[in-house]
C-alpha cells in the first residue's frame, strides 16, 4: 500500500511539472506574439511611407521637381579657409 501513495505521490508530482512547463511555454508565445505586433505595426508603417515616396518616383518620371528634403549628399565648399600645414 505504501508503494502505491509513493507512485501516486510522485505521477500527481511529475504531471505538474508538465503543467508547470505548459503555463511556462504559454507565457513565452503570448510574450513573443506581442513582440511581433509590435513589428508588424513598424513594418505597416513602413509600407505606407514607401507607397507615398513611389508616387514621388512617379512625379520625377513625369518631369517634377523634387518634393521633401534636399539631398545631402551636396558638400558645402567654403574657399575661404586656410590650409593647415602639419609638420611631421
Amino acid at each position: 500500500m505504501k508503494k502505491y501513495f509513493e507512485r501516486l505521490w510522485n505521477a500527481i508530482w511529475d504531471s505538474t511539472d508538465i503543467d508547470e512547463k505548459a503555463e511556462a511555454a504559454l507565457k513565452e508565445a503570448k510574450a513573443r506574439i506581442k513582440e511581433m505586433k509590435k513589428e508588424l505595426a513598424d513594418v505597416k508603417k513602413a509600407a505606407k511611407n514607401v507607397a507615398k515616396q513611389t508616387k514621388d518616383v512617379v512625379d520625377a518620371a513625369k518631369g517634377k521637381k523634387r518634393r521633401g528634403r534636399k539631398s545631402t549628399n551636396r558638400r558645402k565648399t567654403n574657399n575661404n579657409s586656410k590650409k593647415v600645414k602639419k609638420w611631421i
